[in-house]
């Protein structure tokens, strides 16, 4: 670590996640959220906390796994009630969709707007959602919601901004990255990472029972479970790239 990361560090020190009380998951697709950060929103929903889903696509094209003869319009109903199932799985009441379509067929601004107009009714303190900078991602959809995400993040505090997106303002001070490369805060999971998992079965279009898509899925989540339970010294966790409104702006260390 340089001496100027090392300062920041000391200085102005990343938010952990555990500290907030009205949290929003966003998901690009139903089923993100469940997979990227499932235990820690069970974790929270657990222990009273406000916690919201918002869902911004209706994932009309994830057909791979489908029912044979199954239609984008069939799909999009039949995700849309996967979701509520696993939301209740998980613990979580508050379930919003956006429904924009799949495939990054829709207009970007469209998505900022409704994902302001979510965060403005919501007024969260912190925004969990995919990391838009990882390397090897290659969906739009998971990059067009993060880089949203990110956004908003940083300009949902300040009301004339917020105005011009049609929304309100909110008191976000932190996001909290999930599917990242670069973890910096790691999140408990050892209590919740079955309810995770359970949730995730919820998705049968996807991942139906026993195939080989869900068996490929449980074994990373739980490898990826104990390798963050390892290297925050608990038994299982979830890890995000978390960004406090300190680091947010002009300090380019607190980018990894």
């Amino acid at each position: 670590m340089g001496l100027t990361r090392a300062a920041l560090a000391l200085a102005a020190p990343l938010p952990r996640p555990e500290k907030f009380r009205r949290c929003l998951f966003i998901g690009p697709h139903p089923d993100d959220i469940e997979i990227g950060a499932g235990a820690t929103a069970a974790r929270f929903a657990a222990e009273g906390k406000e916690v919201s889903f918002l869902i911004c696509l209706d994932g009309r094209f994830g057909l791979e796994n489908a029912p044979a003869g199954t239609t984008p319009e069939a799909l999009i109903e039949i995700r849309r009630e996967e979701s509520l199932r696993a939301a209740a799985a998980l613990g979580v009441s508050d379930l919003r969709f956006l429904g924009l379509s799949d495939g990054g067929l829709y207009d970007r601004e469209e998505l900022l707007r409704g994902m302001a107009r979510v965060i403005g009714e919501v007024k969260p303190e912190i925004l969990f959602a995919p990391d838009p900078f990882v390397a090897s991602e290659c969906h739009a959809d998971h990059l067009n919601v993060g880089e949203a995400a990110r956004q908003l993040a940083f300009f949902a505090p300040f009301p004339e901004i917020m105005a011009a997106y049609g929304a309100q303002s909110a008191p976000v001070e932190a996001l909290a990255c999930y599917m990242t490369a670069h973890p910096n805060r790691f999140v408990g999971a050892s209590g919740t990472f079955e309810r995770q998992l359970a949730a995730i079965r919820c998705h049968g279009s996807q991942f139906p029972a026993g195939s080989e898509a869900l068996r490929s899925l449980e074994l990373y989540l739980k490898l990826r479970a104990a390798d963050f339970g390892l290297r925050s010294f608990r038994g299982r966790a979830e890890g995000f790239r978390v960004l406090g409104k300190t680091q947010m702006h002009c300090l380019p260390e607190a980018g990894l």
